[in-house]
């Protein structure tokens, strides 16, 4: 029998104090998440975090008439359900599967326990949520202002940048979803990157042949988020406690979240 992922391939779990690993390690439960599985719609109270391992997670706002657009991605260097602990307990996005996988999941109350004691802790979830912010704000300005080619070249790096391999599996129907435009410009879009040799599409299956190119032929806006993510957050062995900032006179803690 194969041996079950180690936690700790989620960055947020490898960067947790000792003690605080030790404490969840116990309660955390890994789960086979396949394609297309939704962790929570609009509105629904969340009962679990999610710490993916190597699967990918799209954040989806959807329209009254069917219609959505993804507002951000989450793979192995976080978290879903920020909610729970910015105490809203629900949101108005769906969570879907985009690459399938598995993640660690957490009781809600067994979370928020272990956010309320320990400060590193908090002080890891505020920097991991500005990180998810700045993605959130950057898709929709590149979703405004740049073409569908800049934005599937953006989709594929963050993606990329959140799985073992270089290889997604993912149809262009589900991708034109992801972008909120349609099939066609996708499937264009798709296409030039193939004939120039970035891409190989077959089946459901794209594998990145040349990220240097990919990179160079994306917006700004995948540049914006790495940048902002690696001053964020920690490598995948690098301690919470090294994020955490000297307090001087008259700096207030921030209180612990509303259970």
């Amino acid at each position: 029998m194969p041996q079950p992922p180690k936690p700790q391939i989620n960055h947020l779990l490898a960067a947790l104090p000792h003690e605080v690993h030790a404490r969840l390690t116990p309660n955390l439960e890994l789960v086979a998440l396949p394609l297309g599985k939704v962790l929570y719609e609009s509105g629904d109270t969340m009962r679990h975090v999610y710490f993916p391992i190597d699967c990918i997670v799209s954040l989806l706002y959807v329209m009254e008439n069917g219609a959505s657009a993804e507002i951000s991605v989450v793979g192995r260097e976080g978290i879903i359900g920020i909610a729970l602990f910015m105490g809203g307990e629900s949101t108005p996005s769906r969570a879907i599967i985009q690459s399938g996988g598995y993640a660690y999941r957490l009781l809600a109350h067994k979370f928020k326990e272990e956010f309320n004691r320990h400060s590193e802790m908090l002080m890891l979830l505020l920097r991991y949520t500005q990180s998810l912010i700045t993605q959130m704000a950057q898709t929709a300005v590149c979703n405004r202002h740049h073409s569908i080619d800049q934005q599937l070249c953006r989709w594929l790096l963050l993606s990329l940048d959140r799985l073992p391999t270089n290889r997604l599996t993912m149809t262009q129907e589900l991708i034109a979803n992801m972008l909120g435009v349609r099939r066609e410009g996708v499937t264009e879009a798709a296409g030039k990157l193939q004939k120039l040799g970035v891409i190989e599409y077959s089946r459901g299956q794209i594998t990145v042949l040349d990220r240097a190119q990919l990179e160079h032929l994306s917006c700004e806006c995948y540049a914006v988020v790495k940048k902002e993510t690696d001053r964020l957050m920690p490598s995948p062995l690098t301690p919470a406690a090294s994020l955490r900032p000297a307090l001087r006179p008259g700096v207030v803690r921030l209180p612990p979240c509303v259970q």
